[in-house]
């Protein structure tokens, strides 16, 4: 069974960063794949989507301060996320995109405090 593992989360300051990464738990073709969130209360926000061409698109809530990217070799997706602002403050995942209800993961949680 396939399952994506997030990690790099944590609490920062706003104008902080961090490095979320993403790894397959099992062997996996992963097509195009995408960084979502989730805030406390509120539904699940798509991020980025990175094809395996490596081209990405992002949304109006990730772009100029996040980037994403990919290692097909090592089937590994990366949310550079900098100048962080309290509003980022969520639980982090990534899945294929379309999304796969079974590929979720954990999350890895963001905290943007002073």
């Amino acid at each position: 069974q396939v399952q994506f593992v997030e990690s790099g989360g944590g609490a920062v300051k706003p104008g902080g960063s961090l490095r979320l990464s993403c790894s397959a738990s099992g062997s996996i073709y992963i097509g195009s794949w995408a960084w979502f969130r989730q805030a406390s209360g509120k539904p699940r926000e798509l991020l980025t989507v990175t094809s395996r061409g490596l081209h990405t698109t992002y949304t109006d809530s990730a772009k100029d301060r996040f980037t994403a990217s990919r290692d097909n070799t090592n089937n590994t997706l990366i949310l550079q996320m900098n100048n962080l602002r309290p509003e980022d403050t969520a639980a982090y995942y990534c899945n294929t995109w379309p999304e796969r209800s079974e590929y979720w993961g954990q999350g890895t949680q963001v905290t943007v405090s002073a």
